[in-house]
């Protein structure tokens, strides 16, 4: 009875550690995606969803680098970037490349990564140099995976190649997925008429 005992309570134990866990995965949406007339920003981004090991706190967040102000004028010029929270519908829609676990410390470092994104130094916005794909590329950093060369306006080959890179971590569906690779980084301007949406829809 007292074997029976302390099975069951190692396996609860062992349960317990296996469920409190934070999972991250890098996805790259399909480019010149339009809804209620607007683009859909960013192409590239990260989703965490678990609990946290040390407090039992839940996870489930969502984080992208867009231009605060999407238009033509970003092809001549840098402007200012803000990280945005795709909602889930969105991030439903994209294609996942990469999926790996992560310690507390490291969760904690990926989040005050990307809020440093945000701040007067980080928030710089170039549509061709510094980009959704490099706000991805620095967090996978953070969480110890290689990446693919920079700088890359294509979110789909650039995740790609870093899960190539990162085998351990690539994403492995048995369902097939429609290819994002090719589809490069887009921007329009908005319509004249509207209101002016978030930076995500």
């Amino acid at each position: 009875m007292v074997r029976v005992w302390i099975l069951g309570v190692a396996l609860a134990l062992i349960a317990g550690q296996a469920w409190a866990e934070v999972t991250v995965t890098f996805y790259a949406h399909p480019g010149a995606r339009v809804r209620g007339g607007y683009l859909l920003f960013p192409h590239a981004y990260v989703h965490a969803e678990g609990t946290v090991d040390a407090t039992g706190e839940p996870v489930d967040w969502s984080a992208g680098f867009t231009a605060r102000s999407p238009g033509p004028q970003l092809l001549f010029a840098r402007g200012g970037g803000v990280v945005t929270a795709p909602d889930a519908r969105y991030v439903g829609e994209g294609r996942p490349f990469l999926r790996l676990t992560v310690d507390d410390a490291t969760w904690h470092a990926l989040k005050a990564r990307a809020e440093w994104w945000n701040s007067p130094e980080g928030s710089v916005y170039d549509l061709r140099r510094r980009n959704c794909i490099t706000f991805v590329a620095d967090l996978a950093r953070v969480a110890g995976l290689r990446t693919a060369r920079e700088p890359s306006m294509k979110p789909g080959t650039f995740l790609e190649a870093t899960a190539a890179l990162n085998p351990h971590a690539a994403w492995r569906d048995e369902v097939e997925t429609p290819s994002v690779a090719a589809t490069p980084l887009v921007v329009v301007a908005r319509p004249a008429e509207g209101p002016a949406p978030g930076p995500v829809r």
